[in-house]
């Protein structure tokens, strides 16, 4: 397939306005760390608290709407095995937006952390926090892989340009500006890229729904419609399970996120973090609408009246590529320019989060708190930059050679949403968990979910659960094992947490036993709040002995 030139010309002129963007605003990073008093990596990290509401709505909208978002709800709509009932990513991410703006953004914007492990540091302490950092990073860079990847099929669709070049400039782009600028830089590069999001892909709808292999939708959403099948979709009974389970992973998975406290932390106060949320609740399932038309006019199309001809691209096993086949065959090319442009945007808007995400974490809980504890300002934000690029070739090498956008897209969530979620759930709202609880379910919930297999990660499942299936020689779990996982490992830490407090507060084992030193330090904590006269001896082991 030769190359678009005018198509290429024009999605690099894209690529240069966005670049321009992140270093203009690398520039107003600059600025506000002259102007900061305190930490100039807090800047960095959460854009010195100073991220307006406007703003703040938009970098938070643009962060979910990614490439996995906007290709995987069209690869949903199209397959004739799912659905619209099974595109799960608008629904879901409204109800991340709202269970965020009620029960994450106060407690965490109150107490003026800067990421989303701080709240672990301070109650666990560093080896625990180190131990939640790996499952952030590794889906953060499966994140990074599963958006790169979009834009990969995209590109060699629609411009005839090799998947793998168009991979390493667009995270050539999106690394460079994170480098730069940081939070600033990301979140005003997120202005542009998703208003372009937006009306670019509302432009190529009429184009596509007026194409004459197009047929009508409003029949098709409920009738087969050539080698599809209606684009409403079914579920059945048996598929319950895995619906209930997918859908749960992208709503509550999200909440366990870096970049969703990122955001909030940057705001000023904890009422605006709570507007944001609700907001980008609202945003972001009207920015998945195209996606989902797109989908339902590729399921409706008669393929054979187009030059890609029969087979269908669901029996050439492209259905992760549908969104830019669509574009390609169902609309003029000048058009389809346009929808890959949209792909893009989508693609850096998540990917520069991703690398921040995992890059502030790591310097801000690990080398500054463990590794470097006298680390100078400018050698913290030097080891974020490094730490963005190297996150970022890390996403970029898993990106290519994959087919399905939308299995990257649920197994980044994956170990978020069963290992980190519940012990995020404990740390906020159940004060009285304690290390002893949360090392237990965090071992728990690894456990359960390597045991219950990843196709995508070739893990063979050694449990099987009900309702399970093998196809193509591979075990599909049908029943709502990620959620099983997430809830046994919240009972543990809450259950361990209970029995470990009673046994040692009633003494039913000597404090000298307490190997974690969580109740002889709690009590320590208490004498010093007490007048002197209250305080017990200060060596509380040999009192009880």
């Amino acid at each position: 397939m030769a190359v678009d030139i005018p198509g290429l010309v024009a999605v690099v002129i894209f690529y240069i306005a966005i670049l321009a963007t992140g270093i203009w605003a690398s520039r107003k990073s600059r600025k506000e760390e002259k102007k900061c008093i305190g930490s100039k990596s807090e800047v960095t990290i959460v854009g010195g608290r100073n991220i307006n509401v406007l703003v703040g709505i938009f970098t938070m909208t643009a962060t979910w709407v990614g490439g996995g978002y906007i290709m995987g709800t069209a690869e949903a709509v199209y397959s004739p095995a799912q659905g619209l009932i099974w595109a799960m990513g608008p629904p879901a991410y409204l109800i991340t937006f709202l269970m965020g703006g009620l029960f994450i953004a106060k407690p965490m914007r109150s107490k003026r952390y800067l990421t989303m492990l701080d709240p672990f540091q301070h109650h666990y302490g560093n080896s625990f926090t180190t131990a939640l950092l790996l499952p952030a990073l590794i889906s953060d860079i499966l994140w990074v892989a599963c958006v790169l990847a979009a834009l990969g099929g995209t590109m060699s669709v629609i411009l005839g340009l090799s998947s793998n070049v168009s991979i390493i400039v667009s995270a050539a782009v999106s690394i460079t500006y994170t480098f730069l600028g940081g939070l600033y830089s990301v979140a005003y590069t997120d202005i542009i890229q998703l208003c372009f999001i937006f009306v670019s892909l509302w432009f190529c709808i009429p184009f596509m729904l007026l194409s004459p292999a197009s047929a009508d939708n409003a029949h098709t959403a409920f009738h087969n419609q050539s080698n599809t099948g209606p684009w409403l979709g079914e579920l059945k009974l048996e598929d319950a399970g895995k619906w209930a389970d997918e859908m749960l992973l992208l709503a509550m998975g999200g909440l366990a996120y870096q970049a969703l406290h990122q955001r909030i932390l940057s705001a000023a106060s904890s009422a605006q973090a709570q507007i944001t949320c609700f907001a980008a609740a609202g945003v972001v399932p009207l920015m998945g609408l195209p996606s989902v038309i797109i989908g339902a006019v590729a399921a409706s199309a008669d393929w054979n009246q187009t030059e890609y001809g029969l087979p269908s691209p669901y029996d050439r096993g492209e259905a992760g590529r549908i969104l830019p086949l669509a574009l390609q065959y169902l609309a003029p090319s000048w058009v389809s320019v346009l929808g890959i442009g949209s792909v893009a945007a989508a693609v850096m808007s998540s990917m520069d989060s991703a690398l921040l995400s995992s890059a502030s974490m790591f310097t801000q809980n690990i080398y500054k708190r463990i590794l470097r504890t006298q680390a100078s300002e400018r050698e913290l934000q030097w080891v974020i930059r490094v730490s963005v690029l190297l996150l970022g070739l890390g996403g970029t090498a898993l990106a290519f050679g994959d087919d399905s956008v939308f299995a990257f897209w649920l197994v980044s969530g994956d170990l978020v949403y069963c290992i980190i979620l519940p012990q995020l759930i404990c740390v906020l709202h159940f004060r009285r968990a304690n290390s002893y609880g949360a090392i237990s379910g965090y071992l728990v919930g690894m456990v359960l979910r390597l045991l219950s297999g990843e196709p995508l990660l070739r893990i063979p499942a050694v449990i099987l659960y009900p309702g399970w299936r093998e196809q193509d020689g591979v075990i599909i779990q049908y029943f709502p094992f990620r959620t099983l996982s997430t809830l046994v490992s919240l009972l543990c830490i809450l259950i361990v947490s209970y029995l470990a407090e009673l046994v040692f507060s009633h003494r039913l084992l000597s404090l000298s036993w307490d190997v974690l030193g969580v109740f002889g330090e709690k009590e320590e904590s208490e004498d010093e709040d007490k007048p002197e006269h209250q305080t017990k001896p200060n060596n509380i082991t040999s009192t009880f002995l």
